[in-house]
């Protein structure tokens, strides 16, 4: 099923999100309707705030390893610096670049509770930085300078009164 978005404004998206604990089923179905919200968006992660759930779970597919989840991420290394374009579906349309660590080292849980460990690099480093922000109630504007804030917000306002097009690079 497909799940309504929820933009930036929506106070879900500015609340840390609480551990998951439970491993049950509605996780499993949570998870394939974020999927299939992802896919649908397009984009190449969710959180699960981003479709009203406050729960430490993201999916994402960065078009090589297939669509994939992870409960109670936590990074535990980080190293080099990238600067690339970035966008969110919960800010549809604007892109800024973006400071984010070049790799990273993930460990969290899979839909059974099990141990993950992954190592993200380019970017799925960057999904995962992205996600895990949406996961501690950031969005990736809280990670820009003032003026690159403006330049977002300037952006979207163009978009909304219909005198600019959203770009079609990779979001969220």
């Amino acid at each position: 099923m497909i799940l309504r978005i929820r933009t930036l404004g929506d106070p879900v998206l500015r609340e840390p999100a609480k551990p998951v604990t439970d491993f049950g089923p509605s996780l499993r179905e949570l998870s394939d309707d974020m999927i299939e919200t992802m896919i649908d968006a397009p984009g190449v992660g969710l959180a699960a705030p981003q479709v009203g759930v406050s729960i430490r779970l993201f999916v994402f597919d960065d078009g090589e390893t297939g669509p994939m989840v992870i409960a109670n991420p936590e990074f535990v290394d980080a190293t080099g610096e990238l600067l690339e374009d970035e966008g969110c579906l919960s800010i549809p349309g604007p892109y800024h670049a973006t400071p984010r660590s070049a790799r990273v080292v993930v460990r969290g849980q899979d839909l059974d509770g099990r141990p993950l460990e992954m190592v993200g690099e380019g970017l799925l480093a960057r999904i995962f930085q992205h996600e895990t922000d949406h996961l501690d109630g950031m969005l990736y504007i809280d990670r820009l300078d003032d003026d690159g804030r403006r330049d977002v917000m300037a952006q979207l306002r163009r978009i909304e009164l219909g005198l600019a097009e959203p770009r079609g690079a990779t979001e969220d």
